[in-house]
């Protein structure tokens, strides 16, 4: 994070870092999340759908080499920017910047942590469960959970099959959530 602060990242990191995280925010913006699965559009319900989307390529591109863990990173620090920026518009000022973005910083690698013992089990019902815990809390038994856990494992399973080459020339594809 210091090296993008000073500047210091090749520019054709940037152009792959941004079009990847392009592509992961056109994911989460998938309208049938929010008209048809009751995600939330809210900025809340937006931050659990991209966090969602950011931690499953990063599911992707753990345990790769070298030039995927710093296109992570990249992602990460991008993904952090953009929530910085979006609670700036929402207008929180620099003094409550700090606390919420260590807040949102926790819920999301909390949430991580959940999907990925999920999905490393294979577990359809537990990932629903993280679900309706992190998503919909508000609501008893949320409907949108289930068809959910099955589109982040289907997600699973495409960017699996798509190559790490792919993946460091900005080529990502996500599957439509549509069933």
């Amino acid at each position: 994070m210091l090296r993008r602060l000073l500047g210091l990242r090749p520019n054709a990191n940037r152009a792959v870092a941004d079009a990847v995280y392009a592509r992961i925010v056109a994911a989460a913006r998938q309208p049938e999340f929010y008209a048809d699965w009751d995600v939330p559009d809210t900025p809340l319900g937006r931050f659990e759908m991209l966090s969602l989307h950011v931690f499953l390529f990063m599911h992707r591109t753990r345990g790769g080499d070298q030039a995927l863990a710093d296109l992570t990173q990249e992602l990460t620090d991008e993904f952090f920017t953009d929530v910085d920026h979006s609670l700036r518009e929402l207008g929180i000022g620099d003094m409550g910047i700090s606390k919420r973005m260590k807040k949102l910083a926790r819920m999301f690698y909390g949430r991580a942590e959940a999907y990925d013992a999920a999905l490393q089990a294979g577990d359809a019902p537990a990932l629903a469960a993280a679900f309706q815990r992190n998503i919909r809390p508000d609501l008893k038994d949320w409907n949108g959970a289930g068809p959910l856990s099955l589109y982040a494992m289907d997600v699973e399973r495409s960017l699996a099959t798509q190559t790490s080459e792919d993946l460091l020339q900005g080529r990502v594809e996500f599957p439509s959530p549509v069933r």
